[in-house]
């Protein structure tokens, strides 16, 4: 089967104006008289995630190259004021659909999971720190894979082998990433199942003792570099084979998707912009899932 662009839209559309119709819940209240929106939200949700796969972080810049480009596939687009206003009173469908693709696969249920967080820069300078919507919830951070400190949130995924992603958080630079993945595995336990166990591979910033119980008993098995003074632990072979994987995933988001030139600047704002990349990325390897593409995780086919 051919793939590209159109194709990925046209089968995403579906799928999510299905799960509409199927979840009343996840329909925002409209009054009953008034004027009637000419797009509906399952077609504003998927030309967001065109927009996230075609690399374009300024909505205006979207909007005008959109009213060209793939009106033939939506004709009612919106204004940027308006496109901005209902795609951020959308962000619980955003990360509802996340879930809904990632089960629809096979992929979720290998027993295999990778977990790590990466950067979300908000600003550059201290005038903005001082002045942002984002302070109290953004923080200054550090970054050990480039040596660099940072202001802004920080993006914590966990995903299979294949790079796709099953749970994610977005908090504030300084959060323990071992409280994270915790919150995570509760909030989400149905994404941390198998009937074998489920493996879990992490970096060092996870390690940790009562982490590492708390994870034994839900059984999940932590696979971790060891410490100086431990002796080897087993599963060395499966951290180097797999632990690049999520890295890559990590840099997908930074340089196809443009993870760090979001251009939020309120909290709905950088929480719906990260939403749409995660959005992007799962709709990606779901489409290449079903229509039998060797590169699962391969973005090439929709970024132009």
């Amino acid at each position: 089967m051919h793939v590209d662009l159109d194709t990925l839209a046209t089968a995403l559309y579906v799928r999510i104006d299905d799960e509409l119709k199927a979840s009343p819940h996840l329909n925002r209240w409209r009054p009953a008289v008034g004027i009637t929106a000419r797009i509906t939200d399952a077609e504003l949700i998927t030309v967001s995630v065109m927009q996230a796969l075609l690399g374009y972080h300024n909505e205006t810049r979207w909007i005008r190259y959109a009213r060209k480009s793939i009106i033939h596939l939506f004709p009612h687009l919106p204004k940027q004021p308006g496109y901005n206003k209902r795609l951020r009173a959308l962000t619980t469908q955003l990360a509802h659909f996340i879930t809904v693709l990632a089960t629809d696969t096979d992929l979720w249920r290998h027993p295999i999971r990778i977990a790590d967080s990466t950067p979300v820069p908000c600003g550059t300078s201290r005038e903005t720190v001082q002045r942002s919507d984002l302070a109290g919830w953004a923080g200054y951070g550090y970054c050990a894979s480039h040596s660099r400190l940072f202001w802004g949130l920080r993006l914590h995924l966990v995903t299979t082998v294949h790079g796709l992603p099953v749970a994610f958080a977005l908090t504030n630079a300084k959060t323990d990433e071992r409280e994270v993945l915790i919150d995570l595995v509760t909030l989400q336990p149905g994404m941390f199942h198998h009937p074998d166990g489920v493996i879990l591979v992490v970096d060092k910033g996870y390690r940790d003792r009562d982490t590492e119980i708390w994870l034994n008993d839900n059984d999940v098995t932590v696979v971790r570099p060891a410490y100086r003074t431990e002796p080897a632990r087993p599963g060395r072979g499966l951290l180097r084979a797999v632990r690049q994987t999520i890295e890559s995933v990590n840099q997908t988001f930074k340089s196809q998707l443009d993870l760090e030139q979001h251009g939020g600047r309120t909290i709905t704002g950088v929480a719906v912009r990260v939403l749409q990349r995660v959005l992007a990325l799962t709709a990606a390897i779901w489409h290449n899932w079903h229509t039998g593409q060797p590169t699962l995780r391969s973005l090439t086919a929709f970024d132009h």
